[in-house]
């Protein structure tokens, strides 16, 4: 019932902010009948429904190829509907000072440029100028400002009672419908210019980031192991196969000791997902690579893949712990997995260790670290949040999770977050860009 209610609303106020932008950036801007309003209104209600086709298709299991079909404009419209609706707002109050500007400079809505040069014809006696002076402004008012305008155009006011977009006499653009496009516009260049600089930061992958982690219980000789921390890949629709080798490409170039995929690999199914998973085949790390399920996994069957990466040569870490030479290596599976009876288990992955030994803890979601405290880890690497992803998205990241990005220490344990290396959704990231993670243990007595 809960879920219910809040799902009205969600749909409730996706409704009103569609409506709200069309009338803003379409009805305000265009004639009525015109083609550009039924371009701007076919598009208001046909984006919103790929958006929630490609929040659904995969979960309602439809064929692939229709997931990946809806999901790039689907989700891309939802990065863009963010960003615009945010820029709207800052552009309304700029909008009604625009509005007050103009009418203030001339209270009868008409704002005149030179006057228009006088005919061949008509120079030269007073009837003539006085012909000229009429035809004059009545030309000038069939031009918009700031868009072309010629000598001796007018801006016209709306006039009471008229549409928006209403034109004035003489066919001039209105005082409002020239406003309602000098910042639609510009609002819509701005969102428009920040998701295409989102996107292109996802697509060429992610970059390096290098941490230095000091651990009272590392022995000397592990002093500068290196760990490749990847995390919230998410591979489906939209990131595939070459997303993949990026990755690999990246992780592969840090030389790592060790290499720990921290959870949300993918979005679907082996069936689906298998060829564009099968470039981690190529991680080289001296140690080894290790696995842990993210909630992500869980949503198109966490077996399926613990199965497949082990095939393709990763060591799934489910609840389990590897002593490696100098600190033990553990896992725990993904809070999500409490739903089907395998959660996160802490007693089984240390509880019967040596604890005079460093213990470093492969968990997808922060908000374990309590528990990792009391089971004595020195450092737990984490993903999940994305360090927001979307900003203003990461002060609803800190609502959620005790570290959105970074490292932070909880008494003597000590958490790392990724912000990952891919994106969920819409395949954007702004404020918080994506990254591959070399953690160096560094020891005291070095």
């Amino acid at each position: 019932m809960v879920f219910a209610l809040v799902a009205l609303a969600v749909c409730a106020l996706l409704v009103g902010v569609h409506r709200w932008l069309w009338i803003r950036l379409v009805r305000d801007t265009t004639a009525p009948g015109g083609v550009p309003r039924r371009v701007g209104t076919a598009l208001t209600i046909a984006l919103p429904l790929l958006s929630v086709a490609a929040l659904t298709a995969g979960r309602a299991g439809a064929p692939f190829w229709l997931q990946q079909t809806v999901s790039w404009p689907g989700y891309l419209w939802l990065a863009v509907l963010l960003y615009l609706t945010l820029t709207m707002l800052v552009a309304e109050p700029i909008r009604a000072l625009l509005l007050r500007r103009l009418a203030h400079r001339d209270p009868s809505g008409a704002v005149a440029g030179p006057p228009a040069e006088p005919s061949a014809h008509s120079a030269g006696t007073p009837e003539s100028g006085t012909a000229t002076a009429t035809a004059s402004s009545s030309a000038s008012a069939g031009a918009g400002a700031g868009a072309g305008v010629e000598p001796g155009a007018v801006l016209a006011a709306d006039g009471a009672g008229r549409g928006a977009a209403a034109a004035a006499p003489g066919g001039g653009l209105s005082r409002r419908t020239f406003v309602a496009r000098t910042v639609g516009g510009a609002a819509a260049a701005v969102a428009l210019g920040t998701v295409g600089n989102g996107a292109y930061g996802v697509l060429r992958g992610p970059s390096v980031k290098r941490v230095q982690v000091p651990l009272a219980k590392l022995p000397r000789a592990a002093h500068g192991f290196r760990i490749a921390v990847v995390s919230d890949v998410h591979l489906g629709p939209v990131l595939g196969r070459a997303h993949a080798q990026r990755i690999v490409d990246t992780v592969n170039r840090t030389q790592p000791d060790l290499i720990a995929i921290v959870g949300d690999l993918v979005d679907g199914s082996v069936p689906d997902l298998g060829p564009a998973a099968e470039p981690l085949r190529g991680l080289t790390a001296r140690h080894g690579s290790f696995f842990v399920t993210g909630n992500h996994e869980y949503f198109s069957g966490a077996e399926q893949w613990v199965e497949h990466v082990r095939e393709l040569g990763l060591t799934p870490l489910e609840n389990a712990r590897r002593a490696l030479p100098y600190f033990d290596l553990a896992g725990v599976n993904d809070i999500q997995g409490e739903r089907e009876g395998s959660g996160p288990d802490f007693r089984a992955a240390l509880g019967d260790r040596d604890r005079t030994r460093a213990a470093v803890l492969l968990a997808h979601q922060p908000v374990v670290i309590h528990d990792a405290v009391r089971h004595g880890v020195d450092l737990q690497l984490s993903g999940h949040t994305h360090g927001g992803q979307l900003w203003p998205g990461n002060f609803l990241a800190e609502l959620a999770n005790p570290t959105v990005a970074g490292l932070e220490r909880y008494g003597d344990t000590q958490l790392y977050v990724s912000r990952g290396a891919g994106a969920w959704g819409p395949p954007v990231r702004v404020g918080a860009p994506s990254d591959i993670t070399v953690v160096e243990l560094a020891s005291y007595q070095a």
